[in-house]
């Protein structure tokens, strides 16, 4: 409350202060044109949390004393009585103008900026009325010809306008910072989904290959039991009970795991918007290694997939393979087209390639040609994963020498029916 008592105190004595900024185009001192106005329709637009009947009667209050105090330092002859009943119509527009603004506060996103100026412009006429007969009330002036209203309509409408061009700018500019920070969000949720996406797949493998390693054990251990090898069989009997308790925790994990997918990545995704990420994630992973990569893409069919999250795990981990298969530069190539009833998504580099003995067991476990500067194998596991998500799919893998760059080009086909969303 404290906070907000400021804020009403910043927008009055802004206001106050840019009201000085004036125009009188009449004669004598009746009516003046200032920025005021239009700064206080600014921070009324800018400022909604604000309440804005207690805005206005404050920024009256306060241009009331400012320009009293103004006129009471400048020394024209006027005592403070006089001096206050010149100035206390401002305090009148400001009040009236923020009564206005209260009565269209709920509904200043539904409109058009256009509309909004031209809304304004009727509260600001309406604030300049009020003002006015509280001068005839007051002072006795005379009230205005058509022609001057004609003339205090237009410039109701240029200020209002101007104001309303500046706070659009401002919430375009607002509005693309917060596209900005929303895209880079997503981004991370893609690359955090499509790694948590491999890591979901291979616990579940595990958590397979656990159930069987649990029958066979207690199989084992009926067996012993039965030939009368009961130490033999106790042992075996309690290393399948530990079995069975890793597989219940692992079961607990990917509960947690899969929940926390779900949650995180929804939607459907283009292709094309598959491919720029996967190209954009794997160019600073490119720059992280001092590499300088020159990546290509091409895309002749684009369609509609919800199955984003694996297909974003596949290209990149061949993506980062390729990056990693360059010694210092060189060119990778994305590839994304329809063959038939199939989609076909191809990875090309400039790398050394891979050997024709090796191919056959690229995607074997543990098969690996990486070594790292201490000559520790990598753990070969990324291929294979490669090759499992497939096959998921009902597609296949085929790594091949690429045709003009010498490297490798790993191919990978999809029906189409597994991936694309039906309209």
């Amino acid at each position: 409350m404290k906070h907000k008592h400021i804020q009403i105190l910043l927008v009055s004595v802004g206001t106050a202060v840019a009201g000085e900024f004036k125009i009188n185009p009449f004669n004598g001192d009746i009516f003046r044109i200032g920025l005021g106005s239009s700064a206080f329709l600014l921070f009324l637009l800018l400022m909604r949390h604000l309440p804005y009947i207690t805005t206005g009667i404050a920024t009256g209050v306060v241009v009331l004393l400012f320009r009293t105090a103004i006129d009471l330092v400048a020394g024209d002859g006027m005592d403070i009585t006089q001096i206050m009943g010149r100035h206390c119509s401002a305090m009148v527009y400001y009040i009236v103008f923020a009564l206005g603004m209260r009565l269209i506060k709920s509904r200043l996103d539904t409109f058009h900026p256009l509309v909004l100026g031209g809304v304004a412009a009727i509260i600001d006429l309406i604030s300049n009325e009020m003002e006015l007969l509280t001068r005839l009330f007051v002072l006795g002036t005379a009230s205005f010809h058509l022609n001057e209203w004609t003339f205090l309509m237009l410039i109701a409408m240029l200020r209002t306008y101007f104001t309303t061009g500046i706070y659009s700018s401002i919430s375009v500019s607002q509005m693309r910072i917060v596209q900005k920070e929303q895209k880079r969000r997503i981004e991370q949720m893609l690359g955090f989904g499509s790694g948590l996406y491999g890591e979901v797949f291979y616990l579940k493998k595990s958590i397979d290959t656990l159930e069987n390693v649990t029958l066979n054990s207690y199989d084992l251990y009926r067996s012993l039991k039965d030939e009368g090898h009961q130490l033999q069989s106790r042992q075996v009997l309690d290393i399948t009970q530990q079995i069975h308790e890793v597989k219940k925790d692992s079961q607990r994990i990917l509960a947690g795991l899969v929940k926390l997918v779900d949650r995180e990545v929804t939607g459907d995704m283009p292709l094309s918007g598959i491919l720029l990420f996967t190209v954009k994630s794997n160019t600073k992973y490119a720059e992280m290694l001092g590499k300088k990569i020159v990546f290509h893409h091409q895309i002749t069919s684009d369609y509609t997939t919800a199955n984003y999250i694996p297909l974003l795990t596949l290209l990149n981990n061949l993506t980062a393979n390729a990056v990693e298969a360059i010694k210092e530069k060189g060119t990778v190539s994305l590839d994304v087209y329809e063959k038939g009833d199939l989609t076909v998504l191809t990875v090309t580099d400039s790398g050394q390639g891979v050997k024709a003995r090796d191919r056959e067991l690229l995607f074997e476990p543990g098969f690996t040609t990486k070594f790292d500067e201490e000559g520790v194998a990598a753990t070969g596991i990324g291929l294979s994963h490669v090759r499992d998500i497939v096959e998921v799919f009902q597609g296949e893998i085929t790594v091949s020498a690429a045709p003009y760059t010498g490297g490798a080009l790993f191919q990978i086909i999809i029906p189409t029916v597994m991936l694309r969303k039906e309209e």
